[in-house]
């Protein structure tokens, strides 16, 4: 732990998504303004940051920095419900096909392929359209529809790591032991699949920001729930970005929240990537190669060439 801690790739994205975090757990409680509420019926022009609102206004007069503050919440509660429902149906599908083989992988892996080609957005927005846009949805089952489109991808993952396992020595020897399958799967598979896991739940976690920002863009979801999509919607609606004043205000924060946290939660898997993959465990801007660049040997090995320290490093 202590070395994957020392990564920069780590470090910057454990700040950027944990800012983030922070943000949606407090930013409705301490938003300026009510989000809905109108703070002047005679201006209809979007006006720009000021000390009253440091992010401005809508054509509306509603704060733009309460919005921002109060749909990060719903962005990021539904992105995190959207990954960890996603990563527990690749873990169950994925595990499960990878270890018992035959027809049960047979049939698990057909599901997961049915579902990798499946259009995402076109089959989401048919599920909402069938659901209806209540005023106020419940971000729970929204991030739980998500994750239905979001999880074959992980579960192949895991199906082709458990495929590599089951005929280890270990798992063998708890087969002799007389150990049920599940418990084998749970306590001697699982754990040795954690890394796996933790990239598949932050990949899902990245498609659920994407995929519910883009749900919310195109009034999918209700427009009276506010999100960063929601945003981005009003402001597409009084089109924003083709005034001849351009209210960059409106939309810059809103698509800057969903680019930054998307970068916090990539950096954290490219960082769990390097340090559990051997091949990029060496490359020269992993942890082994900074290493290695400072003992003076070749950050990216060379094919037929050994490498040796000077005898002056060596002798220190």
């Amino acid at each position: 732990m202590g070395k994957l801690l020392r990564s920069p790739k780590i470090l910057t994205g454990i700040c950027l998504s944990g800012a983030f975090v922070i943000l949606a757990i407090i930013g409705p409680l301490v938003a300026p303004y009510n989000p809905n509420t109108s703070l002047s019926t005679t201006n209809g022009t979007p006006m720009p940051p000021s000390a009253a609102h440091w992010l401005g206004t809508t054509q509306v007069q509603q704060d733009v920095l309460s919005q921002l503050l109060a749909g990060g919440r719903s962005t990021i509660l539904v992105s995190l419900i959207a990954g960890a429902a996603a990563t527990v149906l690749a873990v169950l599908f994925g595990v499960t096909a990878g270890y018992f083989g035959g027809w049960t992988d047979d049939l698990l892996s057909m599901l997961a392929n049915i579902f990798l080609v499946l259009p995402a957005l076109p089959l989401l927005i048919v599920i909402f359209g069938f659901l209806g846009k209540g005023a106020n949805p419940n971000d729970i089952v929204i991030g739980v529809i998500i994750s239905v489109t979001g999880w074959a991808f992980g579960a192949r993952q895991l199906r082709a790591q458990t495929l590599s396992m089951r005929s280890r020595d270990f798992i063998d020897s708890a087969r002799i032991a007389g150990e049920r399958s599940w418990r084998i799967m749970t306590f001697e598979i699982l754990p040795n699949l954690v890394p796996v896991v933790a990239t598949s739940f932050l990949f899902t976690v990245i498609y659920g920001v994407g995929t519910y920002t883009a749900l919310s863009f195109l009034g999918v979801i209700s427009t009276s729930h506010w999100s960063w999509g929601t945003m981005l919607y009003w402001a597409q609606s009084a089109q924003a970005a083709q005034q001849v004043h351009l209210e960059w205000w409106w939309f810059v924060p809103p698509g800057l929240a969903v680019g930054l946290f998307g970068t916090g939660l990539a950096l954290l898997n490219f960082g769990i990537d390097e340090f559990v993959n051997p091949r990029l465990r060496g490359a020269s801007g992993g942890i082994a190669g900074r290493r290695a660049r400072r003992a003076g040997l070749p950050g990216r090995p060379v094919l037929g060439l050994t490498p040796v320290l000077p005898t002056s490093r060596r002798a220190s």
